[in-house]
């Protein structure tokens, strides 16, 4: 499917409030409501719009720490390392990437005492690098056109 413009613009409002109505996204892009949201099914459809979610503060949901970990995996043990990971309620977010480590999770933790018990549970698998986050500098930027082929 070929994102034309105004899906483009649609995309963005989505982006910026995916709880925004089709009447107000087709007031700011030139189209009825029934129009936005023929769009957007067809962007559903095709997979390009992948879901819709909530943004959770991880501090007033009880932590303190966010943690960005780099995992290198020992020989014969990424296989249940991935098997594993869905299990642990701390990891956020993981990704499976080329380099030196095999894997990079970001996790949230109650404190240093929580960070220092879900690290013991990881070196069984492999030798692990702890960041821990003082900012974020940029969250869930939109992806925007020029961004990505098209």
């Amino acid at each position: 499917m070929k994102i034309d413009d105004l899906n483009w613009q649609i995309l963005g409002c989505l982006q910026q409030n995916a709880r925004e109505s089709f009447a107000n996204i087709g007031r700011q892009v030139g189209l009825t409501p029934p129009a936005v949201a023929e769009r957007v099914k067809k962007l559903e459809d095709v997979g390009v719009i992948e879901g819709y979610g909530t943004k959770v503060s991880y501090t007033l949901a009880g932590n303190q720490l966010k943690a960005i970990i780099m995992l290198r995996a020992f020989m014969g043990k990424l296989k249940p390392f991935l098997n594993k990971v869905n299990s642990f309620q701390e990891v956020i977010n993981c990704y499976r990437i080329t380099g030196n480590e095999n894997i990079i999770m970001e996790v949230v933790l109650k404190d240093q005492s929580h960070l220092e018990k879900f690290i013991d549970q990881l070196i069984v698998y492999g030798e692990c690098r702890t960041h821990i986050v003082l900012s974020n500098v940029v969250a869930d930027a939109p992806i925007i056109k020029g961004k990505v082929n098209t």
